[in-house]
């Protein structure tokens, strides 16, 4: 197959479709020689189709926010020390619990690695072709007070952070909430409830979430949308901050 003119290509890039051009570019005539012209082009689409669905997968995990971009699932260090099961962890990342609608808690002392395991989730995600998002609680609570100041500012964040598939929330509970949080994590809550999944990165045991919620009415309906269809995983006492500083 000769090459496309110059008036081809810009016809081509015109339409969207410069990896497939550029694809075309790249093939090597060594390779390709004696392919009739239909597996040619298979070969180029194949080869477009990558680098589109790979940079469509890097811009969600730029998009994330992860707190720890280079996190991955395959490479949780310490499993059996920290008495992490090898076939949990490997369930979570075939990201089946985001398709059940199902939430994910790891639960564990600070340094646990909590953190990391949150990021490697988000992670996964994207690699699905899921928008996920990750966000510290305190800078939950700061981006929700200041959506108060733009117009439609609050039903605008709600909208936003209902709409992400999956959505990491670390430090969950670092602080107790205060009445206006609450109710803002109510409605979130009730927005993404059994519709998509949320993970919660936190120090308390599921036993101490009521009362750091307040105790009251608020508490309960909050605690009604976290606790049921959720994969609860403790991520032990190993303080990995201090093992990966050590080995480092």
């Amino acid at each position: 197959m000769s090459r496309l003119d110059s008036e081809t290509k810009r016809k081509l890039r015109e339409m969207g479709v410069s990896s497939l051009v550029d694809a075309l570019d790249l093939q090597d005539d060594t390779l390709t020689l004696g392919m009739v012209f239909e597996e040619r082009i298979k070969l180029a689409v194949d080869d477009a189709h990558a680098a589109f669905t790979h940079s469509k997968v890097e811009g969600l995990i730029r998009r994330a926010g992860l707190r720890y971009p280079n996190a991955d699932l395959r490479r949780v260090d310490m499993l059996e020390q920290r008495g992490l099961d090898r076939g949990v962890i490997a369930q979570l990342g075939t990201c089946q619990f985001i398709t059940r609608q199902q939430n994910v808690v790891f639960q564990g002392f600070t340094g646990s690695g909590k953190s990391y395991l949150g990021s490697a989730l988000a992670k996964q995600a994207c690699q699905h072709r899921y928008r996920a998002h990750y966000i510290r609680m305190p800078d939950l609570e700061e981006s929700w007070a200041t959506a108060k100041d733009r117009p439609a500012g609050r039903e605008k964040w709600l909208r936003k952070y209902s709409t992400f598939t999956l959505l990491v929330i670390d430090e969950w509970l670092l602080d107790p909430p205060t009445d206006d949080v609450r109710s803002m994590l109510l409605e979130l809550l009730e927005r993404r409830y059994d519709s998509s999944s949320t993970v919660f990165c936190t120090q308390y045991a599921k036993k101490d979430w009521h009362q750091r919620l307040g105790s009251g009415v608020h508490a309960d309906a909050i605690m009604d949308r976290i606790v049921h269809n959720t994969l609860w995983i403790e991520t032990g006492e190993v303080n990995m901050r201090e093992h990966t500083a050590t080995t480092s």
